[in-house]
């Protein structure tokens, strides 16, 4: 039933715009919410399960379709009045779920990560997404934003999947000191954890994590997966610049090594600077693939798998288990593609022994996960 009087038996081009009713269904990872007309699934945003809405189309790809839920006939329990008022459709692209109270919002990205795990790597497990101290209330913790600067020194962001801008005047999620990316020097950040105090140099457009308290959480977890032992050898991949070597090579002192390999060249730089101190670590500028496979096998006892969204892949994943290590600490912030890497160690006889996930992304449907992966058959976990 169309909530506008569109003809249902429009042509598939002509969907975009109409408007129907419908019933909200499960979530799916992306950040929308799955709905379905006339046997087509609608990817459906500024919804949850349960409810019914009417849903604007705003794409059709000829699979499926994309939309808002632009009224709300029967809301969730779990749905409340949004803090920043961008946050609906036709706003703000950059929160997904303002709409929904915050330990909802955990409970929706666990459900996300488990079935992923279960579709792309045969795995039924319990998820638990954790919070992250540094935020308030899911509030005010992004430490790096990118605005587009609009005349007059007003500055806005982007609509989602849209390059069409929103005037911004306050961004709810940035942190009271949150920098922008400036290409004119590095950006110095501390972190600070219970194995002491490093100072990191990082470029003004590189990667570093944007909440508070996430190098401080994700080394703990890293660390504790792992258990470093003193003269053992480990492998940072995807080093950056060098958050986890730091650690790692505390952790395997003086008569152990790490070694960090990082394909692009400034963090490559930075990272040789941040472990300067510690003789044990190496850095490599490199393409991982290519460095991994150049390794010596059984030269390695632990590896840390820190890629970028799109995972590691399978490529990658032989070469790290051809070199035996008996732990990974795979860090990920897709968990589509953890879950694909995940069954790709299957296929190598290593397997998840352990899962961790933190809301490092509050009011956004992305999440932070770390997976320990151990041969099948060691008493690992």
């Amino acid at each position: 039933m169309t909530g506008d009087g569109t003809d249902q038996g429009a042509r598939p081009e002509a969907l975009v715009g109409g408007r129907f009713d419908v019933e909200v269904g499960p979530i799916a990872h992306g950040g929308h919410f799955v709905a379905r007309h006339e046997g087509r699934v609608i990817f459906t945003r500024h919804a949850l399960p349960g409810e019914l809405v009417t849903v604007e189309i705003t794409e059709d790809s000829g699979r499926f379709l994309r939309g808002d839920a632009v009224a709300v006939a029967v809301p969730s329990s779990h749905r409340v009045q949004p803090p920043c008022p961008l946050a609906h459709p036709g706003g703000c692209g950059g929160c997904d779920f303002q709409h929904v109270e915050l330990s909802e919002q955990r409970r929706l990205k666990a459900s996300v990560v488990a079935e992923q795990l279960s579709r792309l790597a045969g795995l039924d497990r319990d998820v638990v997404v954790e919070p992250v101290p540094g935020d308030w209330d899911g509030l005010s913790w992004r430490t790096r934003m990118q605005y587009v600067h609009l005349p007059g020194g007003r500055r806005g962001l982007r609509k989602h999947r849209s390059h069409e801008v929103v005037p911004v005047e306050r961004c709810l999620i940035a942190h009271p000191e949150a920098r922008e990316p400036d290409r004119s020097g590095p950006v110095v950040e501390q972190v600070e954890t219970v194995h002491g105090t490093h100072r990191f140099t990082v470029a003004g457009d590189g990667f570093w994590q944007v909440h508070p308290g996430a190098p401080r959480v994700l080394v703990e977890t890293v660390l504790s997966m792992l258990a470093p032992q003193p003269g053992e050898r480990a492998l940072d991949l995807y080093a950056g610049v060098g958050l986890f070597s730091a650690f790692l090579a505390e952790q395997v002192g003086a008569d152990g090594a790490v070694t960090a390999i990082e394909g692009d060249q400034r963090a490559t730089e930075l990272a040789a600077e941040n472990l300067a101190g510690l003789p044990q670590a190496s850095v490599v500028h490199d393409r991982v693939d290519r460095a991994v496979r150049r390794l010596d096998a059984d030269a390695v006892d632990l590896v840390v798998l820190d890629p970028p969204r799109a995972g590691a892949k399978r490529q990658v994943v032989r070469a790290v288990t051809g070199l035996a290590p008996r732990a990974v600490a795979y860090v990920a912030c897709d968990p589509a593609a953890l879950a694909r890497d995940v069954a790709y160690f299957a296929e190598q006889d290593y397997r998840l022994a352990d899962l961790r996930a933190f809301d490092l992304f509050p009011m956004t449907h992305h999440v932070e996960c770390v997976a320990l992966l151990t041969k099948i058959g060691s008493d690992l976990r």
